[in-house]
């Protein structure tokens, strides 16, 4: 029989901390998301290389922090799903500011003549 112990990948020298890891996960999606979206003004953009300078990391110390973080299958999808309700979250922020912009757009104002204005 094989251990759990002997199964698991050991932890790297130099592993980027939980909470920072989700922070570069978070940052690239967001990142490739907006390259998917709008990819004729970003596809210069290097979303790695932005990231690894951001954090002060490299590609090796990234390559094995996700190969550590992905061994335990179970803490790998909790950082997921914490970087997936980032996502909702900033997604809803957003959508309450365009809403907000949206209504500005439609709802008259009162100028100092009394003339309404639609912004």
């Amino acid at each position: 029989m094989v251990s759990c112990k002997d199964t698991a990948i050991d932890e790297p020298e130099n592993l980027i901390q939980e909470d920072k890891m989700v922070n570069i996960i978070y940052d690239l999606a967001l990142l490739e998301g907006v390259k998917t979206f709008n990819s004729s003004n970003f596809q210069s953009v290097k979303s790695n290389d932005f990231v690894y300078k951001k954090y002060k990391i490299d590609s090796l110390q990234f390559a094995k922090s996700t190969q550590f973080y992905a061994s335990d299958i179970n803490r790998y999808k909790k950082m997921y799903e914490e970087v997936g309700k980032r996502i909702e979250a900033k997604k809803a922020h957003l959508d309450s500011l365009n809403g907000k912009k949206a209504k500005n757009l439609i709802t008259p104002q009162k100028t100092t003549q009394n003339t309404p204005v639609i912004e």
